[in-house]
């Protein structure tokens, strides 16, 4: 599964970085942006717009454990902007 934040509707609480921060990180913009963190892949990548794509194009791998806090994040999301990728 994967998970992805719109930042176009993200009001940048920072709930989602409180709740499960091995997914989500804040930016200077005050947006909100998911990033597959080292320990749990191998190699940290930030879906930040620059290195790589943010929005629905930038989806985050959710790491095995991480369902649970994901889900809470996009429950708990003032801005609704948090989408998971069962697909993915």
């Amino acid at each position: 599964m994967k998970v992805w934040i719109d930042q176009d509707l993200c009001t940048g609480d920072g709930l989602c970085e409180e709740i499960a921060p091995d997914v989500f990180f804040g930016m200077d913009d005050g947006l909100f942006y998911v990033k597959e963190t080292a320990s749990n892949f191998g190699t940290e990548k930030l879906f930040d717009g620059t290195a790589n794509p943010a929005g629905a194009e930038g989806m985050a791998r959710i790491p095995d454990g991480g369902l649970d806090s994901v889900i809470e994040s996009a429950e708990e999301c003032p801005g609704e902007c948090i989408f998971i990728d069962v697909e993915g």
